[in-house]
């Protein structure tokens, strides 16, 4: 269905991708895996033609039909997302309107002219009958439900969604075009739990390609049979699900570590021996050898050690002992969401939001740390609270470095602590000194997260952390966040990452009157 050969590509000194190759067969469901900033997204873009490689060649199969998740489609004003949804079917409609023209057209139509148009919706009929033409609207119906589009309401103006919202109405569409490829990259960010679910059985019935680009373990294997790794500029095939390729990797890197030890121990015992032997007329032959042996051996470089990341966030002196309490709070805009909240959170005690999309996850976030005001009803804030906040997205305009981002909000901070603190973070030289804009989305929530890990703090508020962190990193967050000893509100939809690090889960959807 798609072959790549030799493609290389980098921005600037930065080497993306080196001389890779990949395969896609029928019916294949690929993972492509690999740390924050190893060039996925970037790969992706490569292969739907978005972008241009420096070297190689892309070749798609002439009867392929391609779908592509883009999160950063514009959705036009004054459309509803039914409207975006029916336009899936867009050559289907297209159809219907050529078959009433003919309609039209008959009422003039001579006899030749008529059974020449008889024939032809004819034709068109069947099309639409054996497309399920009919069909479409229970269609939409279906898959819009699937993905929690019922319960926003298809006649919503596109315009009115949130982010999230309005990549589910995308990946509705693409699912619903039922192309022969489909290419998904990190479906799952905008999903919570029972979607993710959804979305993993659609998957695991799919009988076409797909491509997908993920960091949620359990959804690559229970929806995947082949995984490409990224890393260094390399792209390597592994059979199996995401655990059966952490297998062979480790089988891999264990054997390359040994080879190049193998190579270092002999090379070293060969150079000594010409060292000793060259000056010697009786050994100089035996050293000639040894030397031309050392000449012609292909030197192995040492298996590079990814960046780890560590996170740690600093404490400062204990906030009293309500965090905040809620006086008949009820968020909202222009109209209330909510019914009126009356809750409290008690220092120390680590809470995780959960609930669908759009039901007022990051709106409560906000309004409790008084970013937006209340519909009605009040919000008392403790004492001595020191906060760390982490904003689920970044402005995707910032022209700023990592270390200007980082230098605008601790400018007491010299070049090199700096430099240390993003390394820390998991972040090359390379990335501290791109634009936030070029960065991955793993690599931009390492920054903010940095700028948290540098304030004293007791009260932490993290709005959906782990989007788009790679598996290590999501590791070590969740550590640093168990070892903090402060007060901990969590937005997340990964249970796994959540449940044994929390005092208790608060469902949002308990508390809401009406979907944003």
């Amino acid at each position: 269905m798609l072959v790549v050969e030799n493609v290389s590509h980098g921005f600037g000194a930065r080497t993306i991708l080196e001389n890779v190759s990949f395969r896609l067969r029928k019916g294949e469901h690929i993972a492509l895996v690999g740390a924050n900033g190893e060039g996925k997204s970037s790969f992706l873009n490569i292969i739907t033609k978005k972008l241009m490689p420096d070297a190689g060649d892309i070749k798609w199969s002439s009867r392929a039909t391609v779908g592509y998740l883009d999160q950063h489609t514009v959705l036009s004003k004054g459309n509803t997302i039914r409207d975006i949804l029916r336009d899936a079917f867009k050559s289907m409609f297209d159809l219907e309107q050529e078959m009433i023209l003919m309609y039209d057209q008959m009422g003039e139509a001579d006899e030749d002219q008529m059974t020449k148009l008889l024939e032809e919706t004819a034709e068109i009929q069947t099309i639409l009958e054996n497309s399920g033409f009919y069909m479409i609207d229970a269609k939409i119906q279906e898959v819009a439900n699937g993905l929690g589009l019922g319960e926003i309401g298809l006649d919503r103006d596109v315009t009115d969604l949130s982010g999230g919202q309005r990549t589910k109405v995308l990946l509705t569409k693409l699912l619903l075009e039922n192309p022969t490829i489909l290419i998904l990259d990190e479906p799952t960010n905008y999903l919570d739990e029972d979607h993710i679910n959804w979305l993993t059985r659609y998957l695991q019935e799919y009988e076409n390609s797909f491509i997908l680009v993920s960091h949620d373990i359990d959804f690559i294997n229970n929806t995947c049979n082949v995984i490409y790794h990224m890393e260094n500029g390399e792209l390597n095939r592994y059979k199996g699900n995401y655990d059966e390729f952490v297998r062979l990797n480790e089988i891999k890197k264990r054997q390359e570590e040994n080879a190049y030890e193998k190579q270092v121990e002999e090379r070293k015992r060969l150079e000594d021996f010409v060292a000793r032997n060259k000056a010697r007329v009786a050994t100089r032959g035996m050293a000639n050898s040894r030397q031309k042996i050392l000449d012609k051996m292909e030197v192995l470089e040492r298996p590079k050690e990814k960046i780890k990341p560590t996170f740690g966030f600093k404490e400062a002196r204990a906030a009293s002992k309500i965090i905040f309490e809620t006086n008949d709070l009820v968020l909202g805009y222009d109209e209330a969401l909510t019914k009126p909240l009356n809750f409290q959170l008690e220092r120390n005690k680590k809470i995780a939001l959960k609930g669908m999309n759009g039901v007022g996850k990051s709106t409560l976030l906000k309004t409790l740390l008084g970013m937006v005001k209340p519909f009605d009803g009040s919000v008392e804030l403790g004492d001595y609270l020191e906060l760390g906040y982490f904003e689920q997205e970044s402005s995707r305009e910032n022209y700023n470095t990592p270390m200007e981002e980082v230098w605008s909000e601790f400018p007491g901070l010299s070049n090199f602590e700096v430099r240390q603190h993003l390394a820390k973070c998991g972040l090359t030289n390379e990335h501290i000194t791109s634009q936030m804009r070029v960065l991955s989305g793993g690599e931009a929530a390492k920054v903010r997260l940095c700028k948290v890990m540098l304030k004293d703090i007791n009260f932490l508020v993290l709005d959906e952390p782990t989007n788009h962190l790679d598996i290590e990193a999501k590791d070590e967050l969740k550590k640093a966040i168990k070892e903090f000893k402060g007060t901990v509100l969590l937005v997340c939809h990964e249970p796994e990452f959540y449940i044994d690090i929390v005092d208790d889960v608060w469902n949002i959807e308990d508390f809401t009157t009406k979907i944003v």
